[in-house]
């Protein structure tokens, strides 16, 4: 996934085009500081997947704009729910979380 810390407020923003493929595109309004937008990041993840924070795990790119996500749970649900984010935006009110 690509993370824009700072941004105007919090929320999916469907796909961007990377290198390495289609990858998801999260604003977070919290800075790149202290894990400050990371966690922002699981708790923006685990709202859009109907799932606990808990079960989310930042695997690779913890001090990168570019991160890859692990996600536990059912992989039906899991699946669909990343299809529609590929097809919407998801925003919330500026400097909400």
């Amino acid at each position: 996934m690509r993370v824009t810390p700072r941004a105007r407020c919090n929320g999916l923003e469907g796909l961007a085009e990377t290198t390495d493929g289609p990858a998801l595109r999260i604003a977070v309004t919290a800075p790149p500081e202290d894990g400050k937008a990371n966690t922002a990041v699981l708790k923006i993840l685990s709202r859009a997947l109907g799932i606990p924070r808990s079960s989310l795990t930042i695997r690779a790119g913890k001090t990168s704009r570019n991160k890859t996500v692990a996600a536990s749970g059912d992989t039906a649900t899991l699946q669909a729910v990343l299809e529609a984010v590929r097809t919407q935006t998801h925003r919330d009110k500026p400097g909400g979380e």
